[in-house]
């Protein structure tokens, strides 16, 4: 089931986004669950922090975010992660399945993400999904453990035919 994110779900959340295979790729450095707190308290303030729940616990979670003005035809995806115990289940390819259902039903005609360079098993997962490589933000990223800046690649990917521009 696919739901909003609740305070009931920190402990949850806490422990998926500090597994040492999900914290390099996500926003933040190792942190312990009192300070993570705030980063949680944020997300589900946001009213855009889904989780999808599978056998009564949160098998995976992501935010997305609608842009404003003449964007908001657009989203992000973020904060995307899958617990240890379902990771190669399909259950990220199901979350999101579900999440541009949403979003299209929204009116939302494309959806953007970025992704470390350094993150080859992400990389072909969007791209099966159907999201292209749109560009490189170099040096975007440092986590506190490393002496270099890393790179993040910008793509995207619509959910409709975009309408043809007037001529």
């Amino acid at each position: 089931m696919l739901r909003l994110a609740s305070a009931a779900d920190q402990d949850a959340v806490y422990s998926i986004y500090m597994d040492p295979v999900v914290i390099p790729y996500l926003g933040y450095d190792p942190m312990s669950s009192a300070e993570f707190r705030a980063v949680f308290q944020e997300l589900v303030d946001c009213r855009s922090f889904h989780v999808l729940e599978r056998q009564g616990s949160i098998a995976a979670f992501c935010r997305t975010t609608r842009h404003r003005g003449r964007a908001s035809h657009v989203a992000t995806l973020g904060t995307l992660a899958v617990a240890p115990r379902w990771r190669g289940s399909g259950i990220a390819r199901e979350l999101l399945e579900q999440i541009f259902a949403m979003l299209k039903a929204q009116g939302i005609l494309r959806v953007e993400l970025m992704l470390e360079v350094d993150n080859p098993r992400a990389l072909a997962f969007y791209t099966k999904l159907g999201f292209e490589r749109e560009g490189v933000m170099r040096a975007a990223y440092k986590r506190s453990g490393d002496d270099h800046y890393t790179d993040e690649i910008f793509m995207a990917r619509f959910l409709a035919d975009a309408p043809a521009a007037a001529s």
